[in-house]
């Protein structure tokens, strides 16, 4: 009989690291080779590897793990996302650690020192925002907050590549992105995190104001950005914008969910878009 770890099998793994939200751990280590305009190094490469399965097996498992409460009146589970059974807990946690492990003691070996803490605020982040003491999501703002983990990555293959930390500007306005990125995707969660009786941003503002607080935070990344990303930093403003403003009509007819599933293609697209913005002057 094979052993119960074997219970969860490699696509129920899959499912559970949500592949639609890869492009949102790798794609900033993506922007962050074209960025640094270095060859990429083991640690990257390692680092690249890591930013699959392995980094959002660890968000999004954890997470599955500790939501157990609010995900049973999530209407999202069991057909948008898995639901996570009690008696999977043991295996997933299991299986979180056998992936992770190896390749965070790789980096931690291969990455430079100044990269590391980066490193250490993904984890910081990823895993604190789901997981007692801190389980940041339950503490409104700091959620959206946490939320940097998503660049985290980004930067320590920045700072691995060029040798240098990314300037002020850019950090925050990675940071304000990230925070509207995780309010905005609060929102239609909001019935189930009430009723679960937990806080976060979208319940605490309610679903119109948390969307008009999203995009300021997007005017405000784009503003930081466009010293560096110019016209790009226009154009992509003016999407999520858009998609703030669509998503603020389509509360009042129930329709939000509608936009909220295009949200992971807006992004890759964007992404796809950064990558090239920064990439293309690199090579002409």
């Amino acid at each position: 009989m094979p052993h119960p770890i074997y219970k969860l099998s490699l696509s129920t793994l899959v499912q559970i690291s949500r592949p639609r939200f890869w492009i949102y751990i790798l794609g900033p280590v993506l922007v962050a080779l074209a960025a640094a305009k270095s060859a990429p190094t083991l640690a990257v490469y390692t680092l690249i590897a890591y930013a699959t399965l392995p980094a959002n097996l660890l968000i999004y498992g954890v997470n599955d793990i500790f939501d157990q409460e609010t995900d049973r009146l999530n209407t999202k589970k069991g057909t948008y996302e898995v639901l996570l059974e009690q008696k999977q807990v043991r295996q997933l946690s299991i299986w979180i650690v056998a992936i992770n492990v190896p390749l965070l003691a790789a980096l931690a070996l291969e990455l430079p020192a100044p990269s590391l803490p980066w490193l250490g605020l993904f984890l910081l982040t990823g895993i604190g925002y789901s997981m007692p003491p801190l389980r940041a999501k339950t503490k409104p703002f700091l959620d959206a907050l946490s939320n940097v983990l998503y660049a985290a990555l980004g930067f320590t293959a920045y700072v691995a590549l060029s040798g240098h930390q990314p300037s002020i500007a850019l950090i925050i306005a990675s940071t304000v992105w990230c925070m509207a990125m995780h309010a905005y995707s609060a929102v239609p969660d909001i019935s189930a995190d009430s009723a679960s009786g937990t806080s976060t941003i979208a319940t605490v503002m309610g679903a119109k104001p948390t969307l008009v607080f999203c995009a300021a935070l997007y005017a405000l990344s784009g503003i930081l950005s466009y010293q560096y990303l110019h016209l790009f930093s226009v154009v992509a403003a003016a999407v999520y914008l858009a998609l703030m403003a669509v998503s603020f009509r389509a509360i009042s007819t129930n329709n939000l969910f509608l936009w909220y599933s295009r949200f992971p293609l807006v992004n890759s697209l964007l992404g796809m878009g950064l990558f090239f913005a920064i990439a293309i002057p690199h090579y002409l």
